[in-house]
């Protein structure tokens, strides 16, 4: 029997995709919003796919908040969109 596919909707442009194709964004308990390399923190994820340019959909259409229903600052933002561009270094 094939195993079944974990699948993640991206908050950016609302692709379904798997999860190994996502970046997870989550928010800790302490309300901190960080990028989640290893998908394994405790937490709330939301999932981005790993195209900068979902990250700017997510910022505009505000993926992100309504996924942690909370207001979410620019420095996060922008802390993210440092953190995504080590990571496709």
């Amino acid at each position: 029997m094939a195993k079944k596919i974990p699948m993640r909707q991206c908050v950016g442009c609302g692709e379904m995709k798997s999860k190994k194709e996502m970046m997870r964004v989550l928010k800790t308990p302490e309300d901190e919003i960080v990028l989640d390399v290893t998908g394994k923190k405790n937490g709330r994820g939301a999932y981005l796919c790993k195209e900068k340019e979902c990250l700017t959909k997510a910022r505009k259409n505000k993926g992100l908040e309504r996924s942690f229903k909370m207001s979410i600052p620019n420095e996060v933002y922008d802390n993210l969109e440092k953190e995504f561009d080590a990571l496709n270094e």
